[in-house]
């Protein structure tokens, strides 16, 4: 009941299912990219896609039931995140995600009972209740702005350290089609086109700025941004996890041999709202044929199909399945039980924030001071 109507008794299209395969085949470096990929590989990007789908499921749920006001979903956009993230070497390389790509911080190693804990502003959740916006500099993740296409520059100063310090990691966030229209995009593109950090930037057009079409915020192709910059451009299909793999794949071993940054293009749709309260809304931007076009494209059913056809049986899927709801389950009843017991005490607020006048007393207190600027001298006339 919390799943878009598209996908409710979902059944395969043979035509679409041959046009995710036939994706697969269509360039031989990718091909041979996910050849290789073993079936723990395989499974895990399946188990991460599940774990994705039903962690926005719990909010919508959560929505609808008043313990919250509403929830950013990325339902329909699974594997743009998911293909990115596994494609990447974790125990090194850096995420930034946007709020619409929540199944970067699971797939990174945040617990789901944290990320939902920062919904419900906890203080044991991973901001102490000061923001939903979750991140974990332990893990690899740098908690999004509420300013689309603010990570833009951030992540090109994360990689200009990774290259100055000879690391081999590098720096990957997302950008949404309509923040490709803000400053912060075009200053932090062009930084790290300028200084060849290893950066990779996910352009995640899922065809709608808030409630704003693609159509009518740019009237070039999406795809123009890379010969903008002079940067190098791969595309993928963004409802195919494979596609988007193998193509993260390739964007980031250019980018760990010095000739990044990668812009990867990725084409999706959102199946909802820009948030929870205004799915009605979205749904009047669109003609029910595009819904219906996405909704036949549905990244899980797609890769269930696929998984099939590589020979893992239907049982094997069936458990992986009730495994992550098991899981989802368990992390939505901690994080109840922490929204009962352990809420933020104001007098908190302050704490593990840097305070400039608190960093160095000592030194400070060792400084003369300086004497104040005499407020009556005159200016020299020119």
């Amino acid at each position: 009941m919390f799943d878009p109507p598209e996908y409710v008794d979902w059944k395969p299209d043979s035509g679409v299912i041959d046009e995710f395969e036939n994706t697969l085949k269509s360039d031989p470096d990718r091909a041979g990219i996910i050849a290789s990929l073993t079936e723990k590989q395989l499974l895990g990007m399946y188990t991460g896609l599940l774990r994705f789908r039903l962690h926005d499921i719990t909010l919508r749920r959560w929505v609808k039931r008043g313990v919250l006001a509403k929830a950013w979903l990325g339902t329909g956009e699974e594997a743009v995140t998911i293909g990115n993230v596994h494609a990447l070497d974790r125990t090194i390389d850096k995420v930034g995600p946007m709020i619409r790509n929540a199944g970067a911080c699971h797939e990174m190693g945040i617990s789901l009972a944290d990320m939902l804990r920062e919904y419900l502003a906890t203080a044991d959740s991973p901001s102490k209740g000061r923001d939903l916006h979750v991140g974990s500099m332990s893990n690899g993740v740098i908690a999004p702005a509420s300013q689309v296409g603010a990570l833009i520059p951030v992540f090109a100063g994360i990689a200009l350290a990774m290259k100055q310090r000879g690391e081999k990691a590098v720096a990957l966030t997302w950008n949404g089609d309509g923040a490709t229209k803000t400053t912060a995009f075009h200053e932090g593109m062009n930084l790290a086109a300028v200084l060849h950090v290893p950066a990779i930037y996910v352009l995640q057009n899922n065809q709608i700025a808030l409630g704003t079409k693609l159509e009518q915020n740019q009237r070039g192709p999406f795809t123009a941004w890379a010969k903008a910059y002079g940067v190098t451009a791969l595309a993928c299909a963004g409802n195919n996890v494979l596609d988007t793999y193998a193509a993260t794949r390739l964007a980031a071993d250019l980018a760990r041999s010095g000739r990044g940054p990668v812009i990867i293009f990725a084409e999706t749709f959102r199946m909802g709202g820009h948030a929870t309260h205004d799915e009605r809304e979205a749904r009047e931007i669109f003609p029910a044929s595009v819904f219906e076009y996405w909704g036949k494209r549905d990244p899980i059913g797609m890769y269930e199909c696929h998984l099939e056809r590589r020979g893992i049986g239907k049982s094997t899927l069936e458990e992986l399945e009730q495994s992550v709801i098991d899981e989802i389950v368990c992390a939505e009843n901690d994080a109840l039980k922490s929204r009962e017991a352990d809420m933020p005490n104001a007098a908190a607020l302050t704490l593990d924030v840097y305070d400039a006048q608190d960093a160095a007393p000592a030194e400070r207190s060792s400084k003369p001071k300086q004497p104040k600027a005499d407020s009556t001298r005159k200016m020299p006339s020119r």
